[in-house]
């Protein structure tokens, strides 16, 4: 994103006028930023000598409504060059009485920035798309394959034209091979982002078929092959990447789907039904349930 690619240009811009305590936070930034991109405001101003109130006020002076921009801006610019490991050393003063308000407060922030973030005439134009395709397939590698998987599992349940592309013995391309004009590809990646789910995305691009991205942010490199870019947050302050987000979008594109072929999966969740049922598959409501 843009805030990720000037913000040291901000901080150039504006230091010979900062304050003795703006100057050490900007000193720590440009120097450790790796480490401030997942401080909160009061640890950043704990570390560097500073109130909490400075730090928000530092990043306003920088042009950013707040800290969490700022914030952002510099989680944007470190997460897809950390290392798992350099993430795990990055939060090992997380304590277990603290995790899980903090991943919950993460989660709640990655759906509120996405729901400000994505745009619902693209979401719209995908639903078009996918409903007219000739085929769908889904791309989902490494951390991304339960997202994928997820997606699948729900839309075959509406449509017989569902190919969920797979690690395995089959290369990834061979399982591409009939891709073409007529059909979409979705391809789910996030930072630390999978070569070869970008080598799926261009080899699908050659061969004419609309691309849909979901991932992180505008500057994913997935963008500069997609036809259409769903973006879902993903930023939590540990290794693990929060898939919530892009969970949520999977969910929407399933129910939009669902409403623009309402017949025919109405008449596939009947016949499922009586399958279900047959084959005694889910438990049976007692009778105080009912």
């Amino acid at each position: 994103m843009q805030e990720a690619r000037d913000l040291a240009q901000r901080i150039n811009a504006a230091h010979t006028s900062m304050s003795k305590g703006h100057k050490r936070i900007a000193q720590f930034i440009l120097t450790t930023y790796d480490k401030a991109a997942y401080m909160t405001a009061l640890q950043l101003g704990d570390t560097v000598g500073v109130s909490e109130s400075t730090v928000v006020r530092f990043a306003m002076n920088l042009g950013y409504e707040g800290y969490p921009q700022l914030q952002r801006a510099l989680q944007d610019k470190v997460r897809n060059k950390l290392t798992t490991l350099q993430r795990m050393e990055m939060t090992s003063d997380m304590t277990c009485a603290n995790v899980l308000k903090t991943v919950l407060k993460a989660d709640i922030n990655n759906l509120r920035y996405t729901t400000e973030e994505i745009d619902a005439g693209v979401f719209e134009r995908v639903v078009d798309e996918l409903c007219a395709a000739r085929k769908i397939y889904i791309m989902g590698r490494r951390s991304s394959a339960p997202l994928a998987q997820f997606l699948g599992y729900y839309l075959s349940y509406m449509m017989d034209n569902i190919v969920v592309v797979t690690s395995g013995i089959n290369d990834i391309l061979e399982q591409l091979v009939h891709i073409g004009p007529q059909d979409a590809l979705i391809g789910i990646s996030f930072p630390r982002y999978s070569k070869r789910t970008m080598e799926g995305l261009d080899f699908a691009k050659n061969r004419g078929a609309k691309l849909v991205a979901i991932t992180d942010s505008t500057s994913s490199p997935l963008g500069l092959h997609a036809d259409y870019l769903l973006t879902a947050r993903s930023n939590i302050a540990t290794f693990v990447d929060s898939p919530v987000a892009a969970f949520s979008i999977a969910n929407a594109l399933i129910v939009a789907i669902s409403q623009c072929k309402r017949d025919v999966v109405a008449k596939n969740f009947a016949q499922l039904e009586g399958i279900w049922e047959e084959s005694d598959v889910y438990l049976e409501k007692s009778k105080n349930e009912l």
